[in-house]
């Protein structure tokens, strides 16, 4: 390979790692995440309708997640990052503009746009990381994946950190007509989110035009119906034939589910540890600032701990996060959860660290859509688990649902419940793959 050639190969990597960022922080950054169950009540829909709608969201990522990671595989990267983009378009087009006058309308048109919402989140994930860390191999800088990570982890943070504050200000009739001079209505200021949302997805689309995908001569041109079928179970093959990607999904499943259903239920805790409500959106600020320093912290680990070591700092950080929290300190029990975050964050770092690294082109996105389902799923269960057990409480122990009560009581099963799946993951890991404690990353 001529000297050219392999500045040309750079120049495509630092191209795609910028599109990546960017991309990264259109996506995920919306400006009506701080009003998100608000908005939906505000357009008229009900908390039950509500519900509803978040679970056709999650069932739609759950089965679209694979399949999309395997048409990435078969018909390119750059291809289906172009129909997410345009899935997001399409979703905050159908939302933004949608009529409030007919609920019974109203309320198939947000079922169409959580659809939407559910196919573009399952064709971005693993596409996007797929088509950079092949462009850094292409260039021989495939070294660089874990600084790419750092600072996609700070921009995506610090995007998101803009969007939250910004969507909660604008969402403020009285706070607009303030500042403006002018008379503001509730009616306007509830799209105004969902506008400058719908204006950064026209941007993501057109950042995803301009990436650049790897040679694919492997590629068929002409794809026949079972073509995503065997992708997908040559990809699932290949993950329960391979222990150290077997083990790392299952260890990231388990700290990010459990981690991730404390973490969305945070606002309450805050206003149990004696937060008031104008605080919790700079709490949530700082929260997204902190990746700043855990993103330098995740990717020192990765690159000079072994992923066992890695995985078990994780969940030291989840244990003592949980149990701190279980004793709801007023004020200070906001370290807790910046433990639980620190936790989350490296788990979410690790994960998309060491499976780039172990998996091969042709099944890159399809194994990244896998981990992405086991996420999702390891979710929905500790959801029905925290479910049944806060229905136990009411029946059993005669707590009012819904009370503060209720919250702190379920909250004393997390570092229990914890703790022994912690042990679990351990146990399995030194059975099942000895190497991931002895090794930083097993050879490609």
């Amino acid at each position: 390979m001529n000297k050219n050639m392999v500045r040309d190969l750079q120049s495509i990597a630092k191209n795609n790692v910028r599109r990546f960022i960017t991309f990264r922080l259109l996506f995920n950054a919306r400006f009506y995440y701080p009003v998100f169950a608000v908005i939906f009540l505000d357009f008229g829909m009900t908390l039950d309708q509500f519900a509803m709608l978040n679970a056709i969201w999650a069932a739609t990522i759950i089965l679209a997640e694979v399949p999309s990671g395997a048409l990435s595989d078969l018909m390119g990267r750059k291809k289906l990052l172009i129909l997410t983009s345009g899935l997001m378009v399409a979703e905050m087009a159908v939302w933004a503009f949608a009529p409030r006058g007919n609920p019974a309308l109203l309320f198939w048109l947000l079922a169409l746009n959580r659809v939407l919402s559910g196919l573009g989140e399952a064709a971005a994930s693993g596409s996007d990381e797929a088509l950079v860390y092949e462009s850094l191999e292409d260039a021989g800088m495939q070294d660089q994946w874990s600084r790419v990570l750092e600072s996609v982890t700070k921009w995506r943070s610090a995007a998101f950190m803009f969007a939250m504050i910004i969507g909660g200000l604008v969402y403020d009739p009285t706070l607009l007509s303030a500042w403006t001079g002018l008379e503001i209505s509730k009616e306007f200021t509830v799209r105004l989110p969902l506008f400058l949302t719908f204006i950064t997805s026209i941007l993501c689309w057109i950042n995803c035009l301009g990436f650049h995908e790897s040679a694919r001569p492997d590629k068929e041109e002409q794809l026949a119906v079972g073509d995503a079928f065997r992708q997908t179970v040559q990809a699932g093959r290949w993950i329960f034939q391979t222990p150290f990607a077997l083990v790392v999904i299952l260890a990231g499943a388990f700290l990010d589910s459990v981690i991730r259903m404390f973490i969305t239920l945070n606002s309450e805790y805050y206003r149990l540890i004696h937060y008031p409500e104008f605080a919790l959106g700079l709490i949530g600020a700082g929260m997204s600032l902190l990746n700043f320093v855990i993103a330098p912290l995740a990717r020192k680990l990765v690159d000079h701990k072994t992923p066992g070591r890695v995985f078990v700092i994780a969940l030291l950080l989840g244990i003592a996060g949980f149990t701190g929290a279980s004793f709801f300190i007023p004020f200070l029990g906001v370290v807790f959860m910046i433990l639980l975050s620190a936790a989350f964050s490296i788990t979410a770092f690790a994960i998309s660290f060491y499976l780039n690294r172990i998996t091969t082109n042709s099944i890159r996105a399809t194994v990244l859509s896998f981990k992405g389902m086991a996420l999702n799923l390891g979710y929905g269960f500790i959801g029905i688990v925290y479910a049944q057990l806060l229905k136990f409480l009411e029946n059993n122990r005669s707590i009012e649902a819904g009370s503060d009560e209720m919250f702190i009581a379920g909250a004393q099963y997390f570092p229990p419940y914890f703790l022994i799946g912690a042990v679990g993951v351990i146990l399995v890991a030194r059975l099942y793959c000895p190497e991931i404690h002895r090794f930083r990353v097993p050879e490609e």
